[in-house]
């Protein structure tokens, strides 16, 4: 499936580098931005919009799937798949103009497509497909550094619908939920670093945290939230969480002590604080039901998409603030204290990210087709996909 170079010699990092992607202006270069909370710094970009919406300043066909975008040195990376293969896109991010592609072969499967979204990070990029296949390639010209098929390598059990979790980068290795806790590669070389179990991983993407005393990465697998120390992989502490399915996919949110983790299929999510060494519920209920989006929190509330709601909840009780109906398998992110969505139904609309009550400031119909995919806000771009593969670029950028 990919091409593999010879391998030169691994070096493990004997101090942890804590693997946050450092930002780099308003770029969003990996899964639910610079540091994986779904949160952009930038700020006084345009939130008052015209009727029709944003000025729509390009669009593309990239291919069914799932992938997000990432953006970074002025240019846009994604996955889509047609005829069962991959093709991994590398556009100019300010008129989507192709700038390089590199394929793969890769079954659609259920819902098709590619789930995990490409990781941009020192003139690289890292990839996993949904049959577990990785690959790293040259940010600017999409030649191959290394590659390999990781699942079919180490044999672990493929979820039901493929392998969804971004690539991660952790001083000189690239994790990724694949097995039962994690697998880690030498970024550099593909040659792995460690391995956990052959079990099914879940949905999410690895989290670096720095809470409770302790730095490690949470892997959300099938059965259980998982927390392993980057540089080997071994286990600091586990919490069960078990879901119809083996459905968890929305990414653990961290904050101070405290962990929040949320399920759909009628499990609901809890509170975990992290003093001691081991997770203890705080509070636990079914007031937020994250099926493949997650939640992200602002100033003590979290907001996110409660089976197909639009829902906040206090952060410290767990109890309801507002919900909002019609979001379906939409996703948000968060940025200068407004709320950016985009509905199942590709409605693009900002609201004040406000726990005493829902205050929409806009709304557009930007795309057709299934939307589950959350925007993307980069240097004054907003960035929506379909599954069914059309991209297109808004600009909210101020004169």
């Amino acid at each position: 499936m990919f091409t593999s170079l010879p391998a030169r010699a691994l070096v493990l990092a004997s101090l942890w580098a804590l693997a946050v992607l450092p930002a780099r202006g308003a770029d969003w270069p990996q899964w639910r931005g610079p540091d994986r909370s779904g949160i952009s710094a930038e700020s006084g970009w345009l939130s008052r919009w015209p009727a029709g919406g944003p000025k729509r300043l390009w669009k593309a066909s990239v291919g069914e799937g799932f992938s997000s975008v990432a953006v970074a040195n002025g240019r846009l990376y994604t996955v889509g798949n047609a005829g069962d293969k991959d093709t991994v896109r590398c556009l100019d991010a300010n008129t989507g103009k192709p700038v390089w592609t590199y394929s793969y072969p890769c079954r659609g499967g259920d819902y098709g497509g590619p789930r995990a979204t490409p990781t941009v990070y020192g003139g690289r990029v890292y990839i996993l497909s949904r049959e577990g296949g990785t690959a790293c390639l040259d940010a600017a010209t999409g030649k191959v550094v290394w590659g390999n098929d990781l699942a079919r390598s180490l044999r672990a059990e493929s979820p039901k619908w493929g392998f969804a979790g971004s690539p991660l980068i952790a001083g000189s290795l690239v994790i990724y939920n694949v097995g039962t806790a994690g697998t880690a590669l030498n970024k550099d070389t593909g040659k792995i670093a460690w391995k956990s179990g052959t079990g099914a991983s879940g949905y999410a993407s690895p989290v670096p945290f720095n809470a409770g005393g302790q730095q490690g990465v949470a892997i959300f697998g099938a059965t259980a939230l998982t927390a392993v120390a980057p540089a080997n992989g071994k286990q600091i502490w586990q919490f069960p969480w078990q879901t119809s399915y083996d459905v968890n996919a929305a990414d653990p949110i961290f904050s101070g002590d405290t962990v929040f983790i949320s399920s759909n299929y009628n499990h609901g999510c809890a509170l975990l604080r992290l003093a001691g060494g081991r997770p203890t519920v705080v509070w636990q209920n079914r007031n937020m039901r994250n099926h493949v989006n997650s939640c992200v929190l602002v100033n003590g509330a979290l907001f996110g998409n409660d089976e197909n709601t639009l829902k906040c909840i206090d952060q410290q009780t767990g109890a309801d603030r507002w919900q909002l109906r019609g979001m379906g398998k939409g996703g948000l992110i968060a940025s200068d204290g407004k709320l950016i969505g985009l509905s199942e139904r590709g409605e693009l609309f900002l609201a004040q990210a406000t726990p005493d009550r829902y205050t929409e400031l806009a709304r557009a119909k930007v795309l057709d087709g299934d939307c589950w995919v959350h925007p993307v806000l980069a240097n004054g771009r907003i960035y929506c996909r379909s599954h069914q593969g059309d991209l297109v670029c808004l600009d909210v950028k101020t004169k």
